[in-house]
């Protein structure tokens, strides 16, 4: 893919004030930060910019292109106004190609699991990992291959295979993606059965756990016996 070009001019005037009027000119204001805490301001076309950055990720690395200069950047931030859904702010981070960066790469599955298809549940805990690299070796995604996943079976971050320009941040044992089965449901036995047996004569359900016999009326004592006459 092209790198994208997103093109702005400097901006003298700061305040709110003067970005409500830039807004309603349709420019956007926007600030691009340097690794040395440097912060440039800049305005940029409204439309020009939601064009630019509607296929791009968070690691994507474009072209801030300002008046003719070139910076290689990442959007780090764009505000976006509640009601209308347009962008009102936008923050830059320029990255320098000889410079080792991290950054937050997506992670995106690909492939249907065998453990799927035999009747698991795929399970994707984590959507990102952090890697450190050259600009240039920066992926805009990584994708993951479960194909082969079967049931009980996961893949984890070590498990990743991003080259020796790459190296991964994240812990090695976080886990990706995982197959598992869907806990069984256990049958209860019917409550009509438990009613049944309690009724003289009623039928049993087959299976269904026979109530103790009822235990005997003990015998009344013997009244005692009169006295003989004289």
């Amino acid at each position: 893919m092209d790198q994208v070009v997103i093109s702005a001019q400097k901006r003298a005037n700061t305040g709110s004030r003067n970005c409500a009027r830039l807004r309603k000119q349709g420019r956007v204001p926007a600030v691009v930060y340097g690794r040395a805490g440097t912060a440039l301001s800049l305005d940029l076309d409204a439309i020009a910019f939601a064009k630019a950055v509607r296929n791009i990720s968070e690691s994507t690395i474009i072209k801030l292109d300002v008046e003719g200069t070139g910076r290689d950047a990442f959007v780090k931030h764009a505000e976006y106004d509640i009601l209308s859904g347009k962008v009102v702010h936008v923050d830059f981070y320029e990255v320098e190609s000889d410079k080792l960066l991290r950054a937050r790469v997506s992670l995106h599955l690909v492939g249907s699991a065998v453990g799927v298809r035999d009747g698991g549940i795929l399970e994707n805990p984590m959507h990102e990992i952090e890697v450190e690299c050259f600009p240039r070796f920066l992926p805009e995604k990584i994708d993951v291959n479960v194909g082969d996943l079967k049931a009980n079976q996961s893949i984890h971050v070590r498990d990743l295979q991003l080259g020796g320009d790459i190296r991964i941040i994240s812990p090695a044992d976080q886990v990706i993606a995982l197959v598992k089965y869907a806990k069984a449901e256990v049958e209860e036995a019917p409550a009509a059965a438990v009613a049944a047996a309690a009724v003289p004569g009623a039928a049993v359900a087959p299976g269904a756990a026979t109530p103790a016999a009822a235990a005997p009326a003990a015998a009344a004592p013997a009244a005692p016996a009169g006295k003989a006459k004289a």
